[in-house]
């Protein structure tokens, strides 16, 4: 049985420098440039990595090996079974993370691709509130904020995507009546689009770590 060790923001890391390795394929015929792309790539996919067994270690390196694009995205999606999904959550957990939202709307919790979601998302249009949960040490963190549209595009803090941005204002937890207390920045108004692009969790974490604190 195939043990996952793949975070998603990792599988999409690694999607781009296939993306990059074909790419450099179709435009590049110097063989000296091509083996230092394949070292690249190959380098950097293991590179995002802490600690490796020897076979994940060659298993991602496989993907400098590979010449054309649907020898690429078969590769892709064998490793696509090594992903590790979203750890399980239910409707009462979530509305346990946010108790001051009345009549909390919850998504649709069986139509998500777990193994594809970073951070579970989702916007209640009503109220233009923008609905966060995040998997961190072993339990969830719950953060909420008011989205204004900016109709205008730009790049996201969390995805480094550019597209289509909401400003996500939260209260932080020093807010109080005498002592108003925020943080906000601008982000993907695409819940889904923002999980399939993120890459790197530094971000996404040093914002929704600093609203709890």
């Amino acid at each position: 049985m195939q043990t996952p060790f793949i975070q998603n923001h990792q599988f999409n890391y690694i999607q781009k420098q296939a993306d990059f390795l074909l790419k450099t394929l179709r435009s590049v015929v110097d063989p000296k440039v091509l083996d230092t792309v394949r070292y690249t790539v190959s380098t950097n996919a293991v590179g995002i990595f802490n600690d490796l067994t020897t076979e994940q270690k060659q298993l991602l390196e496989q993907l400098s090996t590979y010449e054309k694009t649907h020898e690429l995205q078969t590769y892709l999606n064998q490793l696509e079974s090594y992903l590790i999904p979203y750890p399980q959550v239910s409707a009462k957990q979530i509305q346990k993370l946010f108790p001051k939202a009345k009549k909390l709307k919850v998504p649709d919790l069986e139509s998500i691709d777990y193994a594809h979601t970073t951070y579970l998302r989702w916007t209640d249009i009503a109220t233009s509130r923008l609905f966060i949960v995040y998997p961190h040490e072993g339990r969830f963190l719950g953060i909420e904020g008011r989205i204004t549209p900016t109709n205008k595009k730009g790049y996201c803090m969390f995805c480094h995507r550019h597209q289509e941005l909401g400003f996500f204002n939260v209260k932080t937890k020093a807010h109080s009546p005498d002592n108003f207390s925020s943080i906000a920045q601008y982000v993907c108004t695409d819940n889904t689009a923002c999980n399939h692009s993120i890459t790197d969790i530094t971000m996404l974490e040093k914002f929704l770590l600093s609203t709890v604190k």
